[in-house]
């Protein structure tokens, strides 16, 4: 795997797996999201080199680590860095502009405890997290892939389940979010037949939005045109 690098910063070149969970969108980026990506990705930005990371160096201390796969343009991830400074957060996103307005918005909230990388999440996890280093693992409104003949690319699959299990410590956390009810039970039925993960649901359902998850612009247009939202939580217990 190869990484193109200007001014420090990485851009982002697909990884020739056989099917992507995601599909690199040419957005415009606007002048304040391309000035932070290039001046301020060394102060915030990890390299997607295939080496373990060591989030303590990283961090620069020891703390639970959060990894958000997928956090669009950032806003939700930034105010759940903010709200909670006892743990650590990597954000892993695809999209560059959705990186630059993260990485502008962290500087400006001087965030100690908010790290990002521009890659395919599923390789950052297979090649450069340890097994058992993360408290939690959040994917928040992954693509749906609503179409059937695309429904192979969504990324919550079985092996992409056992690759969350092997990164997460015992007792760590899986929480998932969608807003597409056919995607919710396909989620739903996954996890309840995947080894080693417990729904932390009492009815072995979906799960209330927990306080710490924020709601988006978008998710709050949906929910006054009536759209639903359905959060999954599972608990890995071996």
């Amino acid at each position: 795997m190869t990484e193109k690098v200007t001014n420090n910063a990485p851009e982002a070149v697909p990884h020739p797996r056989a099917i992507k969970s995601f599909v690199l969108r040419s957005g415009r980026m606007t002048l304040g999201q391309d000035k932070a990506y290039e001046q301020l990705w060394a102060r915030y930005g990890v390299a997607a080199d295939e080496q373990l990371i060591d989030f303590e160096r990283v961090f620069s201390r020891r703390a639970d680590v959060i990894v958000e796969i997928g956090f669009g343009m950032g806003d939700s991830l930034l105010q759940m860095a903010s709200s909670h400074p006892e743990n650590d957060y990597l954000g892993i996103e695809v999209h560059k502009p959705g990186v630059g307005r993260l990485l502008a918005n962290i500087d400006e909230q001087a965030l100690t405890n908010l790290k990002v990388m521009r890659f395919d999440a599923v390789e950052v996890l297979k090649n450069q997290i340890k097994d058992g280093n993360l408290k939690a693992v959040y994917l928040f409104f992954p693509d749906p892939w609503h179409k059937t003949r695309h429904q192979k690319r969504r990324i919550v699959q079985h092996d992409f389940i056992q690759l969350v299990r092997q990164k997460l410590c015992l007792h760590g956390y899986f929480h998932m979010a969608t807003d597409w009810e056919h995607y919710a039970r396909q989620m739903l039925r996954s996890m309840q037949e995947a080894a080693g993960f417990e729904n932390n649901a009492l009815d072995d359902g979906y799960f209330p939005r927990p306080e710490y998850r924020p709601t988006t612009k978008f998710e709050r247009r949906g929910e006054r045109l009536g759209h639903g939202v359905w959060d999954l939580l599972f608990k890995k217990i071996s």
